[in-house]
Formats: C-alpha cells, structure tokens, sequence
C-alpha cells in the first residue's frame, strides 16, 4: 500500500529519493576534499576508504530499507497506536517494519552500491572467487547486524517509549563510523564495537582480511569470518528483546 502511495506521484518519488541520494552523497564528498589534500588516511587510500564507505552504506541501506521504519514504535507505544496492531491477524513486528514503508530510501542504498562499484577495480586486491564471495556476505551479514540493532532498539523503546535517537546513535551514527578506517580512532572505541556492540563485523575485520591489513587490536585471523555467527547471535538477542518487550506492552489505558 505504502510503495504504490509513493509511486502514485512518480515525480515527487524521484525528486525525494534524489533528496536522499544526494544528501547521503555529501558525506563521500567530504571524504574526497579531505584526500585531495592527503594521500592516505589512517594509512588507508581513497578506494579503500570508499570500499569502507560502500559496504557500510549498502549494510545500512538494507537494513534502512526494510526496517527503518521500526524506529517511530515509541510514538506508537506512547500513544497507544499500537493496539490496533494487536487486533489485526499478522505479525506485530511485520506490521510496525511496514508501517510507513519509505520507497525513497533506495536513494541511500543506490548511492552506497555506486561508491562500492567505482572503489572495488580500483582496490590492490587479487581477486578470486573465495575474496569476491566476501563482498555479498559482507553486506548481508551486515545488514542482518544492522537489522538486529534497529531491532533491539525499537524493543528497548517498550519501556523508554521514545529512544529513537539512541537507536540512531547506534544504526546512523555506527554506519558514519564505519566508514573510516579503524586506524583512525582510538583502540578504546574499536574494543568497544568489536566486543559490546560487535558493529565492528559489518565491514571492519573482513574488509582488513581483504585488503591484507593487520588487525588493530591484534585478534587472530580466524576472529575476520566470524560475522555470518554474530549475526545470527544478534538477530537472535534482538528478536528475544522484542518478544519481551511486546509482552511487557501494557498500553496507554485510554
């Protein structure tokens, strides 16, 4: 119902979702005035930042997508919306990721995908199917991550009934994160997205595989191929937070 509204004015459609390509595409635009007067940043080039920026944003883009729309739950826990959901014979969940579907948002994802294709031939990487394989689960593991984090984040808003922006501290605010190479922050930040709030497997510890970069941290080697299992792991905590928070729902008693 959503994607046929937004279609319904194909020219308001694709003015917003340029809106939101070309708003996403500033942050790449500042990252290329920074290397037109460096050479490399954190020791990393401009193809392997944009590898970075590329599979960061298609992650988040995915997720975006599909479940983007998850984080205003709090409006509807607050005001107490969300008991018409309850009465309709479909998946609360489903019903609260659909609610508002944004077609525009492929704007973020075609703008990720495009700095993803320019970076990869451009890339000191000998490419064989097992390193070309690396860049698709990359960023469906990454998005599953992502996925789990708005997940969690809507779950917590059951008892914050508005958290949006600490959600977005952790979904938004990890994917500008990632775009930069690891290097360049404090090895305090990376501990803690590496064991807390493990964002570190969306792009980080595989693209250092790829690329044949040392791990900051010094983790061994086999640490880089773990995201397909802290995925799961997370998506799994994330849909026990959910159920206990959709129990917890008490509604607004009007």
């Amino acid at each position: 119902m959503w994607v046929r509204s937004a279609l319904a004015y194909r020219a308001s459609f694709l003015m917003m979702a340029f809106g939101n390509f070309a708003a996403n595409a500033l942050d790449f635009v500042a990252i290329m005035l920074m290397f037109s007067r460096i050479d490399a940043l954190g020791g990393f080039s401009l193809p392997e930042v944009a590898f970075l920026y590329g599979t960061s944003g298609v992650s988040l883009g995915l997720a975006d997508l599909l479940l983007g729309s998850i984080e205003g739950l709090g409006r509807r826990v607050r005001d107490g919306t969300l008991d018409v959901l309850l009465l309709r014979p479909a998946p609360v969940f489903a019903q609260v990721a659909a609610d508002r579907f944004a077609l525009r948002r492929l704007g973020r994802l075609t703008q990720a995908l495009l700095v993803l294709g320019w970076s990869l031939p451009r890339l000191p990487v000998d490419w064989t199917v097992g390193r070309v394989l690396m860049v698709p689960l990359m960023a469906v593991c990454g998005a599953a991550i992502f996925a789990a984090v708005f997940t969690a984040g809507a779950a917590f808003q059951f008892w914050a009934q508005d958290a949006a922006e600490v959600q977005n501290s952790f979904t938004y605010g990890g994917n500008a994160m990632l775009q930069y190479p690891p290097t360049v922050f404090a090895k305090e930040l990376v501990r803690g997205v590496t064991f807390l709030v493990p964002l570190a497997f969306v792009n980080w510890l595989p693209a250092l595989r790829l690329l044949g970069r040392p791990d900051p941290l010094g983790l061994p080697g086999w640490v880089d191929f773990l995201g397909p299992v802290v995925a799961a792991l997370m998506c799994t905590g994330a849909g026990l937070a959910w159920r206990l928070g959709l129990r917890a729902y008490r509604s607004t008693g009007s």
